[in-house]
């Protein structure tokens, strides 16, 4: 897939200029254009040496151009949504230099960081912020009396989320001084209507036809008849030729569809815009992946991309062999999925946007009645599962850990109160890598745990997923199932599904005075340090309900206990096994190993894992220091390991 990408640096004379201090606004239209060559074929080049957001990026050059030169930016805000196609806006705003770190550790991050730059107005990675947050920003310069525009980016995918059309009808009534641009690259609003719908895009973002129609409401107002017969008029018009009569009734003043790769056009648009009072809609139409024919052919395969790996020349330098396949945990569970529906008539699949992510295409091609989409909308997809589990299906909720955190009043009241039937296919637990804190699943035990009726689990290898899915799927009440981002440890998958015995743990090493309970799938973490402290391990597998008969066994047992997950400490397994060591008088020495106190910035998984003490050597130094502090021997430790299997 990458090999069309470019691998040599391109000649990049005028971005040179404009990362070396050039003002946007003294190029002219020309040079504009020229500019916005050299920025795609950088961002190709840069993208397919470190990875990242690809297609969305290539669709908003001309856009972010036309921004940047229109406005006075940073002093004016330009608040993006998601955050996967500002690499342009990173680019033109002095850091083209650092392109090369994108994603890396230390390096910068893949999506707007209000610490990394001022022109980055909002830190984002969630969908549909970026009106209200547009919009807070709007009142308060007009609280403040600054002068000051304020733009709000937002995606046609993004506009479907709940809080982005609260944003819309809000601004409507308080009708604050700010522009947003759709950028709508998905034909999900309206059809493309040609010339004409342009040519009267460009008659109302006119200053002609601004002035005529202020001054045509200023003298018909008076004549109530002949202004409802203007206004009819006026919409009827606009609802011909642009879907942009909702936006007007909420209140916005709307401009479009435009081309948004016609950059004069946009230069244009947006001048005659500027000025505007009031809540101001700019629609415009662009393509994902546009100026890179293998993106343009397939936007969804080209959303992100790797980095290019140099490949090993000449005969002495032969390629490692590739090993037995490991499966993503999401392919677990869409495997699962299907399998289950195959035998299920109730079987419901429920994503808010995340097909792909989540591995549910074959599902959606097989099973496509029983599949919903319902968009950006986490609250909705939850409400929807619990509606459905009312009237005896069987829906289950795909989501990743971070989005679940959206729709947690729905989580609670409208499935867990009612103790309805809703299994949770929790994906990208734990930490994820390049994306960064906004995308780490770090909170699910800690706010699932504390939900009564919730049945929690944490399968520690790929066949245990399975089989901890079709558990909860069979068990009659809400239940979560989550699991990280990327492959598991190679662990054979069994293709018959048995259900396991909910809160009953497995040990699977037995050791001497130390006992790791490890929660999920850091397990092969632990044995390893288990291995150097001859420890005892055991795989807990349910964070709710705890076996407490197995943690009640390992404190008489043991001298120190440790907690290992990948979640928050603060809440989370450890702390259930801290409450319950307290609830039976015990005094026995716990420590809890998990994520630290603070936003982990992004980097490779390996890096993170490692950054927070939750590889080996952090769980060996960790143990080995507590021991110390104890008053423990950490020397005099037995080398006789005894595997426990079954």
């Amino acid at each position: 897939m990458l090999r069309d990408i470019p691998t040599t640096l391109p000649d990049t004379p005028l971005l040179n200029a404009v990362d070396q201090g050039q003002p946007l606004r003294e190029l002219n239209q020309e040079q504009l254009l020229q500019l916005a060559e050299e920025l795609r074929a950088f961002l190709l080049y840069t993208t397919g040496q470190t990875g990242g957001h690809f297609g969305a990026g290539l669709g908003v050059v001309e856009l972010t151009i036309a921004l940047h030169t229109v406005y006075n930016t940073p002093h004016d805000r330009i608040v993006w949504d998601v955050g996967h196609q500002t690499y342009p806006h990173k680019i033109l705003t002095g850091r083209m230099q650092e392109m090369h770190s994108m994603r890396q550790a230390g390096g910068l991050s893949g999506f707007p960081k209000r610490s990394e730059s001022d022109y980055d107005t909002f830190g984002v990675g969630h969908s549909s912020t970026s009106i209200s947050a547009a919009m807070g920003m709007a009142l308060a310069a007009q609280q403040q009396g600054i002068a000051r525009k304020v733009i709000a980016v937002i995606g046609d995918g993004a506009i479907t989320g709940g809080m982005a059309i609260e944003a819309l009808a809000h601004a409507g009534h308080v009708r604050p001084n700010m522009l947003v641009v759709l950028n709508d690259n998905q034909m999900s609003i309206g059809h493309n209507t040609g010339g004409l719908a342009t040519y009267f895009a460009k008659i109302w973002a006119s200053k002609t036809y601004i002035a005529l129609r202020e001054g045509s409401k200023k003298v018909l107002s008076r004549l109530k008849p002949a202004w409802e017969l203007a206004k009819r008029t006026e919409e009827h018009m606009k609802g011909m030729v642009a879907p942009g009569t909702l936006f007007e009734e909420l209140g916005w003043h709307y401009i479009g569809p435009l081309d948004g790769h016609d950059l004069p056009q946009l230069l244009q648009t947006m001048e005659n815009m500027k000025d505007l009072e009031g809540p101001q809609f700019l629609h415009i139409r662009t393509m994902k992946g546009k100026g890179f024919a293998p993106a343009e052919a397939d936007p969804v395969g080209y959303h992100a991309v790797n980095k290019i790996e140099a490949v090993p020349r000449g005969p002495q330098q032969a390629l490692p062999s590739p090993g037995p396949k490991r499966l993503k945990y999401q392919d677990v569970f869409g495997r699962w999925l299907c399998d289950t529906a195959n035998t299920d008539q109730r079987l419901i699949g429920i994503t808010p946007a995340m097909c792909e992510g989540s591995g549910m295409v074959e599902f959606s091609q097989r099973f496509p009645g029983r599949y919903y989409d319902v968009a950006i909308a986490e609250q909705h997809a939850i409400t929807l599962a619990a509606g459905m589990a009312c009237d005896g299906l069987k829906p289950v909720v795909a989501i990743y850990s971070t989005f679940l955190q959206r729709g947690y009043d729905q989580l609670i009241h409208d499935v867990a109160l009612q103790n309805l039937d809703v299994t949770f296919a929790i994906d990208r637990a734990g930490l994820v890598g390049q994306d960064g804190p906004t995308h780490h699943g770090a909170f699910d035990l800690s706010y699932l745990r504390c939900i009564p009726n919730m049945v929690i689990g944490a399968p520690s290898d790929e066949n245990e997923c399975r089989q901890m899915l079709y558990t909860a799927y069979d068990h009659s009440g809400p239940a979560a199932i989550r699991y990280p981002r990327g492959q598991g440890p190679g662990a054979i998958i069994a293709n018959e599904m048995t259900a396991l015995e909910i809160g009953k743990a497995e040990q699977v090493r037995k050791g001497d005075r130390v006992a790791i309970l490890s929660f999920g799938t850091l397990l092969p973490e632990a044995l390893k340090a288990a291995d150097a402290l001859n420890a005892t391990v055991v795989d807990m597998r349910w964070v709710k309900p705890l076996d407490e008969a197995m943690v009640l066994k390992l404190a008489a047992e043991n001298q120190l206990l440790v907690t290992l997950e990948e979640n928050a400490v603060a809440g989370g397994a450890g702390a259930g096994v801290n409450e319950l060591l307290v609830a039976h008088g015990l005094t026995t020495s716990i420590m809890n190993l998990g994520l630290p106190d603070r936003f982990q910035d992004h980097g490779s998984q390996a890096e993170q894992h490692r950054e927070a003490g939750l590889d080996a050597d952090g769980i060996l130094d960790a143990v080995n220091a507590r021991l110390h502090a104890i008053g423990l021997s950490t020397t005099a430790v037995k080398r006789n390991a005894v595997p426990v299997t079954g």
